[in-house]
């Protein structure tokens, strides 16, 4: 018994000093919380747009105090601006003080000592530059220059003219000087002086609206809660403002689309007014913002960005009808942005290396949503997904999801600090219940509302509202790396009647787990869970009592632990698991076992399951040309009566691969069909069984009328007609062929003549694409080197046939927009 305490005590000391040590970093690396030497209290600012020169005319009223020492200094980070006037406010009048700016950080000689307890209030006027800021960035964004002009010129008929801002991390100064630190806040209000034919968008509301004889107007927006600099914005552009059912009749709901988009804003955006109400009874905390607006920018240099009450969402965001008609792909978007107003916006992360406090909740709300809106299953499946990319990034394994020792803030931003962390706190949630694991975050959120927290903070809330020591759970889920990779093996002793099951854990045995695990054991199909502790140690052994050998051990069924899996399951097995398992985690891993093996008979068992993503890939892995036609004909079934559209498109998808004639008239009719996915699975059908039938529908139809998808299955006959018209659509297809060379080298070598021949034409759209779409891949490669050296052989082979053509102006453009690329997508 001492000897035992003894080793837990030792273990304790292990699992505190190797969570300090990682969170150090390597070679005692520490970022620490940015030191809050001055207090910001309320952003004024006055700005207006030199569109022409790309630049910004600003005024800043910051009002201050001293954090606790008495100062008479002001230090702001104020990146490529020019300071044209600094003065210190009194009784309404300014009277100059001394500065100095260098290397992006304003330092001004205050006209006195100020205490803690004595406001004061600078203005500033100065010219924001951000084509000029030198800082920009690491992996999270390909630019980072905090304020966008697109098209300022107005001469691209295909592009509106915009201006907009982008704050995380901090670029907030690369428009206005402030102290760009996540543990500031302050309430703000901006007056933007635009062109009176542009729409307007900052935080909080639009207070007044003044138009002047020159043909501008000046919008007034009034933020009353604080919140942080990473978060101001600001928009213009010609939008269409939807506006939806305020949130509890008070709060105003509003969509900022691109015009000829009104119609689409409210298929895309129209659960935001039930999300606000799930989160703020879920959260134990009302949505405590003045109003929720979201608006769809060009060229976004992010998927979303949750702005407080100005949500900002990338182009892509709007989807054609026919698309949202089988399924909005933006929705857990607009859920995890939405969950930031409470963890990130009301409660922010003290410094970037607790991002966990808003990443990881706006990550777990994603599931949360779909659960409470489509059920158990299809958030599984959501999380599963989550969990797959965070496994697929090996690098990541020696992260600890809070750490102070990243090489730059900007690496914070990976799968560690979403997806880990969110998976995490569904282990929490299940440890404590959900009645305690809820309550906890409403307390968390009061304790901190309007102010900023760190990881400990959440700890503490947990433990009060559970009475539960939770130091061993934080230590090694949060604080230390990786994740148990378990090797699972039984053993059943016939005389005694009893089962051993033997866990291993095959990680490295300085990162050794402890955890909860359920254990569902099988005797004919009636199931008895088993609910025990592993211990962090090598080897766990456990022993049940059994009426005979069970058929199956199925451990972890409904997929809590955040882990790996090794058994040595037979067939036999898996088809009893898929069978009598009713857990999406069991039923799923049954189907990963039959597409593994191209297993016939358990995948026809799966196009039945409830789960319509599970239907999916059971259809998209059934070997065709072992089907029957009794199972070609249950195949044909689905395709025409599943609710799920996009699991009729799967079934016509597998059809399509038979080549049948006699399945042309399904083909047919769907191409009537209000569905993406069904047409883009009719299309390719038809063109497997009548090219010639296609090339003419093809050459009729305008590009507008199919999407990218849609075109994928028509490639051969799009590749071999040289049908120029649908190439920028295409590039983001066309330039994968290294990734497929492997499981598919026929498709690969379609893919690299098309994207060859794309380059070769002196046609700018297509560079542009595909210099587009890998520019959008660059947030999510962290440490993948394999994938971009992979782009860097796509980007160098089109350099390579650019340089062989003759070298006209549009040709050399093309080419140097290669090279820039190419330097942006080096690691």
């Amino acid at each position: 018994m001492k000897k035992s305490f003894v080793f837990f005590l030792l273990l304790l000391c292990v699992l505190a000093l190797r969570a300090q040590t990682e969170t150090s970093g390597r070679g005692g690396l520490y970022r620490h919380t940015p030191e809050k030497q001055t207090r910001l209290i309320h952003t004024r600012l006055k700005v207006d747009f030199d569109f022409n020169n790309r630049t910004m005319n600003g005024e800043a009223w910051l009002t201050a105090a001293p954090h606790f020492y008495p100062t008479d200094r002001l230090t702001l980070d104020a990146k490529a601006m020019r300071i044209h006037e600094v003065s210190i406010v009194q009784e309404g009048e300014q009277k100059p003080l001394r500065y100095l700016y260098r290397s992006d950080s304003l330092e001004i000689q205050l006209d006195r000592t100020y205490r803690r307890d004595e406001n004061y209030s600078v203005y500033i006027r100065y010219t924001a530059q951000p084509e000029e800021v030198a800082d920009k960035g690491k992996r999270t964004f390909a630019d980072t220059k905090g304020l966008y002009f697109i098209d300022p010129d107005g001469e691209d008929p295909e592009r509106p003219t915009q201006v907009w801002t982008q704050g995380e991390t901090e670029y907030a100064s690369c428009w206005f000087p402030t102290i760009d630190k996540p543990n500031q806040k302050s309430t703000q209000e901006i007056y933007i002086t635009v062109p009176d034919r542009y729409q307007t968008l900052s935080n909080g509301l639009l207070q007044a609206s003044e138009r002047h004889d020159d043909g501008t107007r000046t919008d007034h927006w009034v933020m009353k809660h604080p919140h942080a600099p990473y978060l101001f914005f600001m928009a213009a552009g010609e939008f269409a403002v939807v506006s939806d059912t305020p949130w509890r009749g008070k709060v105003p709901i509003d969509y900022y689309v691109e015009k000829g988009h009104e119609a689409l804003a409210k298929e895309v955006f129209g659960v935001t007014g039930e999300m606000l109400e799930f989160f703020s009874q879920t959260f134990r905390y009302d949505f405590p913002w003045q109003k929720y607006a979201q608006i769809v920018l060009r060229d976004f240099i992010a998927g979303g960005m949750e702005n407080t009450t100005a949500v900002a969402h990338a182009e892509s965001a709007i989807q054609p009808a026919e698309v949202l008609a089988d399924h909005n792909y933006w929705e857990s978007v607009i859920a995890h942005e939405a969950a930031h107003h409470w963890f990130g916006n009301l409660v922010t992360a003290e410094s970037w290396a607790n991002l966990i406090v808003n990443e990881a909740f706006a990550n777990y709300a994603e599931y949360l949503w779909k659960e409470h809106k489509y059920g158990r299953d299809e958030a599984d499946f959501h999380r599963s997904e989550k969990i797959n990319e965070y496994c697929a990034h090996t690098g990541d394994f020696d992260k600890p999801a809070v750490r102070f020792g990243y090489e730059d803030r900007e690496d914070m931003f990976d799968k560690v600090s979403y997806n880990k962390a969110g998976a995490v706190l569904h282990m929490l949630r299940d440890y404590l219940g959900d009645e305690a694991f809820f309550e906890a975050v409403g307390l968390f959120l009061r304790r901190h509302e309007f102010g900023t927290a760190e990881a400990h903070d959440l700890r503490l809330a947990f433990e009060e509202l559970s009475g539960k020591d939770l130091n061993r759970f934080f230590n090694q889920w949060f604080f230390g790396c990786g994740h148990p990779t378990v090797e699972v093996s039984t053993r059943y002793d016939a005389g005694r009647r009893s089962l051993s099951l033997h866990i291993r854990q095959m990680q490295d045995s300085s990162l050794l787990f402890e955890f909860p695990l359920e254990i569902d054991l099988y005797e004919d199909d009636r199931r008895q869970r088993h609910s025990v502790w592993v211990s962090a140690k090598k080897e766990n052994t456990f022993t049940f009592a059994v009426g005979k050998q069970p058929l199956l051990t199925d451990i972890d069924p409904r997929g809590i632990i955040l882990m790996e899996e090794i058994n040595g399951k037979s067939s036999a097995e898996y088809h009893f698991q898929y069978r009598y398992a009713k857990d999406f985690k069991s039923r799923y891993q049954a189907l990963a076992f039959a597409v593994e093996h191209a297993d016939k008979s358990l995948l026809l068992a799966a196009v039945h399951d409830p789960c319509y993503q599970i239907r999916i890939k059971a259809l998209s892995a059934l070997p065709v040309e072992q089907l029957s036609r009794k199972e070609l004909d249950a195949v044909v079934q689905i395709a025409k009566s599943d609710p799920k559209n996009l699991v009729r498109s799967a079934a016509m998808w597998t059809l399509a691969g038979t080549r049948d004639k006699r399945y042309l008239p399904l083909f047919e009719k769907g191409l009537e069909m209000h569905s993406a996915s069904v047409r883009n699975a009719a299309l390719n059908g038809i063109a497997q069984i009548t090219p010639e039938l296609t090339k003419r529908f093809l050459m009729q139809a305008r590009t507008e009328e199919l999407t990218g998808d849609q075109l994928v299955g028509l490639l051969p006959v799009i590749v071999r007609h040289r049908m120029a018209k649908y190439l920028p659509q295409l590039m983001s297809y066309l330039a994968y062929y290294p990734f497929t060379e492997e499981d598919d080298p026929e498709q690969a070598s379609l893919l690299r003549r098309g994207y060859e021949w794309a380059m070769s034409l002196d046609d700018v759209a297509p560079v542009e694409k595909t210099a587009q779409h890998f520019r959008e891949m660059k947030p999510y490669l962290d440490g993948d080197d394999e994938t971009q050296r992979r782009i860097l052989e796509v980007l160098e082979n089109g350099l390579r046939i650019k340089k062989g053509l003759p070298q006209t102006p549009s040709v050399r453009k093309q080419t140097d927009l290669l090279l820039r690329t190419i330097e942006e997508m080096k690691p």
